[in-house]
């Protein structure tokens, strides 16, 4: 019964929307600073983002995490629908004098539509990356690295994919919408999710509202620069 009632019930759905968010934000920490080698220059540039693609892809414990992340998005997701629907039907008529420009923040108000386009982007990003890196033919960038591992070469289809000619550009500025819609996310979604966890306290409030403001303005950010780097600065190859 007690399982049942957890199943069913909403604010178990926001404790667990909440613990998923946060989760994936150390997520999104963890994978900038693996793609900010990006922007390193160098002979030992390649060698120095495939061995941590490498890591990240033959690793037993990271290879966990990534179930447990993929899980987190999936369930993020389908909770943040389930929720969304239950909020519209339990109040099917908005109230009279119901303003919401005044009551709640943009992002807070449009979670639905942000979160569809971070759900785009993410399929979008793992075609391009994933999907090329697990089904692609690149054979032509199969390499050796200076300890004698044969591996992907993903430092160049990623460098290749920014710098093409025709799409470079258009992946960049993709990439840019994208962030500007996590950067949004994240602004209400960060301080929602520490308030859903209980997480509430007037001595620490405000440093958690910081804290978030500059979470989704940061890590966006740094996101959003490395495609513009690869494309408008770093050397053709």
């Amino acid at each position: 019964m007690a399982k049942s009632a957890l199943l069913k019930s909403s604010l178990a759905k926001k404790y667990w929307m909440a613990f998923t968010g946060l989760f994936l934000c150390l997520f999104l920490v963890g994978h900038l600073a693996g793609n900010l080698q990006l922007l390193a220059t160098g002979e030992g540039a390649r060698d120095q983002f495939n061995e941590y693609a490498l890591f990240m892809t033959t690793n037993p414990i990271v290879r966990v995490l990534s179930i447990v992340t993929f899980a987190s998005i999936l369930f993020h997701v389908i909770d943040g629908i389930v929720l969304t629907v239950n909020n519209r039907k339990s109040r099917p008529q908005g109230y009279v004098s119901f303003k919401p420009a005044t009551n709640s923040k943009w992002s807070s108000r449009n979670m639905g539509i942000l979160g569809t386009v971070i759900l785009a982007f993410i399929v979008i990003h793992l075609i391009n990356f994933w999907g090329e890196m697990k089904f692609g033919g690149l054979d032509d960038t199969v390499y050796q690295t200076a300890n004698g591992e044969t591996v992907k070469d993903l430092y160049t289809l990623t460098i290749r994919t920014f710098q093409d000619a025709e799409m470079g550009l258009v992946w960049a500025i993709i990439y840019l919408i994208s962030m500007i819609a996590i950067g949004f996310h994240l602004y209400h979604g960060f301080g929602s999710g520490f308030q859903s966890l209980g997480i509430n306290h007037p001595k620490y409030n405000n440093f958690v509202r910081k804290t978030g403001v500059a979470f989704s303005i940061i890590v966006p950010l740094l996101f959003a620069i490395i495609p513009f780097y690869i494309y408008f600065v770093l050397e053709k190859i």
